[in-house]
């Protein structure tokens, strides 16, 4: 897919933190808060949605949020994507199902679930097993966007198409990047026909993307039909050494599918029985100790969504201790969340003193140095702060009530109000 609005668009620790960021796992109920988390191997599943959930519910809300409305997605479509439980739902047995619709007044309904700022990926084998939908005009995909959109428009923030169909050739699946210099039409694209020249839309397939620094490798039910590398974009820029967020929709019309016609039958439905991120041995590049984990951008940081986390006096000297007080808008409550797991404030980071694990230790402003002391990934279902190398939260001393002043350390991660962060 290319973007609008454009198609605006549009672990066991060490390993896991690399792909998807530590406090992320501990969410998923992966990696206990309180342990260190173990190595993992080559084949592990470091995380996964399984949609076992009951017929009806809703996707799980800590991994998905909904793009909605209409307007052509910068590819001329014809559906308005809703939140609505007739476009996306469990089925209630192990399947999230997106269904494209026909109203009763002629127009097109659907879904495109994203993770942005929930789950950002960096590298692994990406892969999930679907049913995709049938018919002239239904465009289904499952592909991802660099997790620095839109604060980077596309095509630089760059985008991976791990699979691609469209209904006039139900025999094809297609994958494609797109980045500065080779998107939309000219996004490098391989195709995998079908070996009995059947449907895609007849049975379940596997379709995955093997996510390495450099290098990206495409397969259907385990075959391998294509790869781009650095080499592969000539003299422009490769975007893909950083995290990524996942999205799955199925579009109705488009200059690439064309429109439905006599022969569409609606609904239908595009069936998800898994998405799983697996190791691939790509070791932490792009996210050092969970930094794709941790959102970036400038703002304030509000523990329980009420008081700010704040320098006190504005002072910059190292070891000045972190405290959170009424928000005010100064500079010392602005902090800048990098793509190294970094959270910095008038120049310098937020550090746990003396790199320290323990349960009360200091977290104070520091000078960056890029050590472990310094790094921190986002939990947007706990909203906790995590500094992976301790395996604790950021809390504020003795918890609640919170009050202006109040210092904040490492502390086991609860899950409680204090250890709540809103960005």
């Amino acid at each position: 897919m290319h973007p609008a609005h454009p198609r605006t668009p549009t672990r066991r620790a060490h390993g896991l933190a690399a792909v998807l960021g530590a406090a992320a796992l501990v969410a998923a109920g992966l990696v206990a808060s309180t342990s260190t988390p173990a190595e993992a191997a080559i084949g592990d599943v470091l995380w996964s949605q399984e949609f076992n959930g009951s017929a009806g519910s809703a996707p799980d809300p800590a991994v998905w949020s909904y793009d909605t409305g209409a307007g052509g997605w910068g590819n001329a479509e014809l559906q308005s994507y809703t939140t609505s439980r007739n476009n996306s739902a469990l089925d209630g047995q192990g399947n999230l199902v997106i269904t494209a619709r026909r109203e009763a007044d002629g127009s097109y309904t659907s879904a495109r679930l994203q993770s942005n700022n929930k789950v950002e990926l960096t590298y692994g084998r990406i892969e999930a097993r679907m049913q995709i939908p049938r018919g002239q005009g239904i465009w289904p995909a499952f592909w991802m966007l660099g997790a620095d959109f839109p604060q980077t428009s596309w095509p630089s923030s760059g985008e991976i198409d791990i699979m691609e169909n469209v209904g006039k050739e139900p025999h094809r699946i297609y994958g494609t990047v797109h980045g500065p210099g080779y998107s939309g039409g000219s996004g490098i694209t391989g195709m995998y026909q079908h070996p009995q020249n059947w449907s895609f839309a007849d049975a379940f397939h596997t379709y995955a993307v093997d996510w390495k620094p450099g290098s990206i490798t495409w397969s259907v039910d385990g075959n391998v039909y294509h790869q781009v590398t650095r080499a592969s974009v000539g003299g422009n820029a490769w975007v893909f050494d950083k995290a990524y967020f996942l999205i799955l929709n199925v579009a109705v019309g488009g200059q690439w599918p064309g429109y439905p016609d006599g022969s569409t039958v609606l609904p239908q439905q595009m069936k998800v029985d898994y998405v799983r991120v697996y190791d691939n041995g790509s070791g932490s590049g792009g996210g050092g100790g969970g930094g794709g984990a941790l959102p970036t951008g400038t703002g304030t940081l509000r523990v329980a969504n009420t008081l700010c986390l704040d320098v006190p006096w504005a002072q910059t000297h190292d070891g000045n201790p972190i405290q959170v007080v009424g928000c005010n808008g100064n500079a010392a409550q602005q902090w800048t969340r990098g793509s190294d797991g970094t959270v910095r404030s008038l120049g310098k980071c937020l550090d746990v003193s003396g790199g320290g694990t323990a349960n009360g230790t200091v977290v104070q402003l520091w000078t960056c140095n890029g050590t472990g002391a310094q790094k921190w990934a986002y939990d947007s279902g706990t909203r906790a702060l995590r500094n992976p190398q301790s395996g604790r939260c950021l809390d504020t001393v003795g918890g609640t009530p919170l009050h202006d002043g109040q210092r904040v350390h490492l502390w086991d991660c609860h899950r409680g109000s204090s250890q709540q962060w809103y960005l």
